[in-house]
């Protein structure tokens, strides 16, 4: 979440609550995905209310906050959903990122991520965090399905 679908930024506010932006693009991206029958989903080493959020105002069926370690995590869900590590995609800002990039059958990564982590991506997007990269990375997976000309013709 941070640093894909915001700029990274976390805004403090009176009373201990946070604030973070959100691109528009980058959600209606995740409910073209659904509509062409993909599941979506967080993995945010950090905890915050705002994140499960957005994430249920999406409908995203994975949301898994507050973890240290990211490929552990996303072990643990393919054996609970049945899948393979190699029917997901995963996109990345940071190093903390890097074990589960190593593990997944598509990954990429925003163009403000580091360098390591742009190294390791298969894609790396023209978009920074925050700025509709998560929105060309969904564009770019569901074009290469053959889902991309329905999915808009239903937006």
């Amino acid at each position: 979440m941070d640093g894909v679908m915001t700029d990274g930024t976390i805004v403090l506010l009176p009373g201990g609550q946070e604030g973070k932006s959100f691109h528009i693009r980058d959600g209606l991206g995740v409910v073209m995905a659904h509509r062409a029958g993909l599941m979506t989903g967080v993995l945010s080493a950090r905890r915050s209310e705002v994140t499960a959020q957005r994430a249920q105002e999406l409908g995203m069926k994975v949301v898994r906050q507050g973890m240290r370690d990211k490929a552990a995590e996303l072990r643990a869900l393919l054996e609970e959903l049945s899948l393979q590590a190699h029917e997901v995609a995963y996109i990345g800002d940071d190093v903390n990122d890097l074990p589960v990039m190593e593990l997944v059958g598509l990954s990429a990564a925003p163009a403000d991520a580091p360098l390591e982590v742009r190294g390791q991506a298969f894609m790396v997007t023209d978009a920074a965090g925050g700025r509709g990269c998560l929105r060309e990375f969904l564009e770019a997976i569901l074009r290469a399905r053959g889902d991309w000309d329905r999915v808009v013709a239903g937006a």
